[in-house]
């Protein structure tokens, strides 16, 4: 690209804008790039109003688009789990032709296209598909060696096919079946050809198995003994002759297992088959079937009676049928693992996030669950218009009952009867001391932990004398800490002075970004590489000292059209102190030896017979390879003659010699291991070839350079496992300080501790923080204005079930975490009274029935779950399609994520609900009406809207 000017750069900007703004449409292609390129293009063309210092400086112009982050190494394959604004940026093809034109892309790369893709049918949401389907194809006569293709999630099964036909060499003339195979050997056949991987719920890695019709009529799946389970749960034998038709069908093929089948099995003890990247859903839904009332209810049929379709705000049946029907099929006792196919399109349907396969949260599913449950059986058929009034001093007992009846006329349902209590919240304003009480029903309670705000990570030291090794360091620092906080954390690690140290993101061999004293460390993801440079200068405008940033290159072939040479990056990127004043071309290569005199090799004689040319192409010239490197003398020099066009300078004979403070010796004329050439911040374009003139170089705060290597001068002479090698200090085995236990009365003490509201805090939307709950400013109606309140949480009524929710993930848009703090919560007696403030509460004795487990980090772990068979009174572990018969002991863990506590005294009593549609009968009373049933009637008052949904 030609030299830019503001005008350029302004017309880039503004057409880009425009482009990325638009709406995602169904059918259009988008292309993903990497997003350290893209935020190094914005900083370029002055994208963001706020930082336009480097707009048009040609050290700042990105170069080529480089996605080779994106990739899994040595493939073209996508790493998994990226992450869009983190890891990549997305662009709609008109925009990504503009970057192209402007900017080429990098030599060998592909762009990286993805549709847009509908997801929901209700909720239609569009979407970018990141990530294509991967299915392992096999033909019926050789399942031993799957062919992997990746597809779209609009792929229609009939394309599928089309595929498979063309891949087994089958004529389009021969009838096939396909079929989807799931563990256990379990076989469905995909009847609908005409629908899309995504409707068929297919996930990647699946294995689909193609056969073709014998000549004689039958299929080759019939000559073996089958046991099929139809969409009603029912097993039977499958004939040799059977007609397959009708609703989709699940057959265990015996051929393919040693098990045998029984007749019958313990209600409940059904494992769920895992769809890909199930498991928290799996771990969800055996937390609720384990609901002692709420089982007994869909199992009843009542839920059929109570059935809302018509709720605008339900999901028009479809959840609660269709976990009406995995709840009956995992109590039939007919099933050891049933696959949850049907559910997981339904809560696809109405929450497209579901629909995929990347991992989710089981609580976050939980949560949708019950709500959805709620909705689809409110017996509310058409609700209310009502408004409320503030508490205005009335007593607690008045504002409580009659928010309550307030919301039950208009949220009615099973759901309310066993999961929903009852918060009370407080806010006070610190300027006026005005009070704004209200009371708000909940469904779970999230809990923080108390723990301390920090956050290990591990960095690369730099040492400013270059004969000392690169030194890999583990640091605790605080979570909402800054830059400074860990300057200072190396400072008291290595010696190094805190106030001449540089941290800088390093990836790719450059320098992403130089991050400055006063930014977050939350700007710092657990994938970034950070290195701490020491450096002898405290300032940028330092009048004697300039650092500059270098990048290794090797020049590689000509290739193209233009049979020009290219280079790639390589090494770790350096940061060199050179004088502002006097500072020539030998200057700068002197510096640099000197910089990597632990990992380059000088020649040392001419009397070596192995003749090694430096030149790609040119064998006549030659530089002679010694073992020895520590006493370089001139006549080694001297043998870099005319060399190639690629890089290496020229050299004349009979030069004197300057002593190096790293042991070298180096001519001072041309004898070059490398060429010096500017380049931008990327390394990606050059910008000059400096003049080996002897005269000054005037560098500024923007300039980069880069040490371009031929490839045979860097084989000779560049030892890269050196260059790379790094001391592992102790920091990185110190075992973390023993953590003291904490037990969930701790977490629930916390949660009901008084805070203060932050002020305009950015990580309200995004944070589930560990330690505080992070909220806006409260706007104060008295004062007129936004203050920062103190906010306190109290429990005015419990329910019959309470679910706990751990606050166990921290993270924001650039860092997550995931806290695996051991919380000990109790499996029997929880005792609430003392967090709830009603005086005429009801019963507050809790034991536990469920807990959803999850083990490992953010985005890359897996779900299972603990859960007490109401039948057996027996703990089992479920753990997607397998259960295991479990301790009560080994309930209690560090995974433990969700809790399901059911009150005490149902556990003596009958669990079933006789509640009818619409009724108001005392049999229907939730435990929060029981608990209110004497408080002050409430009044008719009004003043504000009130609607919770």
């Amino acid at each position: 690209m030609a030299e830019s000017s503001w005008e350029v750069c302004d017309i880039q900007k503004e057409k880009i804008k425009k482009l990325i703004g638009n709406l995602l449409k169904a059918g259009d292609t988008w292309y993903l790039i990497d997003s350290k390129w893209f935020k190094q293009w914005q900083n370029y063309v002055g994208y963001n109003s706020w930082d336009t210092s480097l707009v048009g400086d040609k050290s700042a112009n990105p170069g080529p688009i480089d996605n080779n982050p994106l990739f899994k190494e040595g493939t073209n394959t996508l790493r998994q789990q990226l992450m869009e604004n983190i890891d990549f940026t997305v662009v709609p093809e008109e925009a990504w032709n503009s970057l192209v034109q402007w900017y080429t892309l990098t030599e060998g790369q592909e762009p990286i296209a993805r549709k847009v893709i509908d997801q929901g049918i209700f909720n239609k949401n569009c979407n970018i598909e990141i990530y294509l389907i991967d299915l392992k194809l096999c033909h019926h006569n050789n399942m031993d060696s799957p062919e992997t293709e990746y597809f779209s999630r609009m792929t229609t099964l009939e394309q599928v096919e089309k595929t498979m036909r063309k891949l087994f060499n089958i004529s389009d003339d021969k009838e096939v079946r396909l079929w989807s195979k799931y563990m256990n050997n379990m076989y469905e056949q995909l009847k609908r050809l005409s629908n899309t991987l995504q409707e068929a719920s297919l996930y990647p890695g699946q294995v689909i198995l193609i056969e073709e019709k014998n000549a004689n009529g039958t299929w080759p799946r019939q000559e073996k003994h089958h046991s099929i389970i139809t969409s009603s749960g029912a097993i039977g034998d499958v004939p040799a002759t059977r007609n397959y038709s009708g609703s989709s069908e699940v057959v265990y093929d015996s051929s393919y297992s040693n098990n045998g089948y029984r007749s019958s099995f313990t209600p409940g003890l059904c494992g769920l088959n895992n769809l890909g990247n199930t498991c928290f859903m799996n771990s969800a839904i055996q937390c609720l079937s384990n609901v002692p009332s709420l089982t007994e209810y869909m199992l009843s049929g009542q839920w059929k009676e109570e059935l809302n379709c018509e709720n605008p705000l339900g999901m028009h049946g479809e959840i609660a049928s269709s976990y009406a029907e995995l709840i009956k099929n995992m109590w039939s006792g007919k099933n050891a693992t049933t696959v949850p196919r049907q559910f997981k399109v339904a809560v696809g349907h109405f929450k497209p996030e579901f629909s995929g396969y990347q991992q989710q949260d089981s609580q976050e599913l939980m949560a949708f669950l019950l709500d959805g449950l709620h909705e689809d059986l409110n017996r509310i058929r058409k609700k209310p218009y009502i408004e409320t009034k503030e508490a205005d001093n009335r007593p607690d007992e008045e504002v409580a009952m009659e928010t309550w009846q307030d919301y039950t006329r208009r949220n009615n349902s099973v759901i309310v009867d066993i999961f929903h209590g009852l918060l009370k919240s407080t806010l006070v304003c610190p300027e006026c001391s005005k009070v704004s009480v209200k009371f708000d029903p909940f469904c779970y309670l999230s809990l923080p932990l108390p723990v301390k705000k920090e956050r290990q990570m591990t960095v690369f030291f730099v040492p400013l004398n270059p004969k000392l090794n690169i030194r890999q360091c583990k640091l605790t620092l605080p979570k909402m800490g800054v830059i400074g906080d860990l300057c200072h954390a190396v400072a008291v690690l290595t010696g190094a002075p805190q106030d001449k140290l540089v941290v800088a993101d390093v990836y790719n061999h450059r320098f992403h970004k130089f991050f400055l004293v006063q930014e977050q460390l939350s700007h710092i993801t657990e994938k970034d590489d950070i290195f701490v440079y020491e450096v002898p200068i405290n300032t940028l405008e330092d009048p004697d000292t300039i650092v500059l940033p270098v990048y290794m290159r090797e020049t590689r072939g000509k290739s193209g059209h233009n049979n020009i040479g290219y280079t790639q990056l390589f090494g770790q990127p350096l940061l060199i102190p050179l004088p502002r004043n006097n500072c020539t071309y030998d200057v700068v290569y002197k510096a640099l030896l000197d910089r990597m005199v632990r990992f380059i090799h000088c020649p040392e004689s001419s009397n070596s017979s192995s003749s090694v040319s430096l030149s790609e192409e040119d064998s006549s010239s030659s530089l002679e390879k010694e073992d020895n490197v520590n006493n370089c003398d001139n006549d080694a020099c001297n043998n870099i003659n005319e060399t190639d066009e690629l890089g290496v300078k020229n050299v004349v004979t009979d030069v004197n010699s300057m002593e190096l403070e790293g042991g070298f010796v180096v001519p001072e004329k041309k004898a070059r291991m490398f060429i010096l050439r500017l380049v931008n911040s990327f390394g990606s374009t050059d910008l000059d070839e400096i003049s080996d003139d002897g005269i000054p170089i005037k560098f500024n705060n923007h300039s980069y350079l880069a040490a371009d290597w031929t490839s045979k001068a860097k084989e000779l002479y560049y030892n890269e496992k050196e260059a790379e090698a790094f001391i592992v200090d102790e920091s990185m085995h110190q075992r973390p300080a023993p953590k003291k236990t904490i037990q969930l009365t701790d977490c629930l003490q916390l949660f009901t501790t008084m805070e203060k509201l932050g002020e305009q805090d950015p990580w309200d939307s995004m944070s589930d923080d560990a330690f505080v709950n992070r909220s806006n400013a409260w706007y104060c109606p008295a004062c007129k204005k936004h203050q920062q309140a103190t906010k306190k949480f109290d429990i005015w009524n419990l329910p019959k079930i309470l679910v706990i929710h751990l606050k166990r993930f921290s993270y924001n848009r650039y860092w997550r975490d995931k806290l695996d703090t051991f919380i000990d919560y109790p499996v029997k007696d929880l005792d609430m009274s003392e967090f709830v403030i009603n005086p005429k509460r009801g019963p507050a004795l809790y034991d536990l029935i469920a807990v959803s487990n999850h083990y490992g980090g953010m985005g890359v772990g897996h779900y299972t779950a603990y859960a007490k068979n109401k039948d057996l009174n027996q703990w089992f572990y479920f753990d997607d399609s397998s259960v295991t018969k479990a301790s009560e002991e080994s309930v209690v863990t560090k995974a433990g994520y969700v809790l399901v506590y059911q009150l005490k005294t149902l556990n003596r009593n009958s669990n079933s609900l006789t509640a009818g549609s619409g009724s108001t009968k005392a049999s229907t009373q939730t435990h929060c009406e029981i608990a209110m049933a004497d408080s002050t009637t409430q009044s008719d008052s009004v003043n504000d809207t009130m609607d919770t949904d």
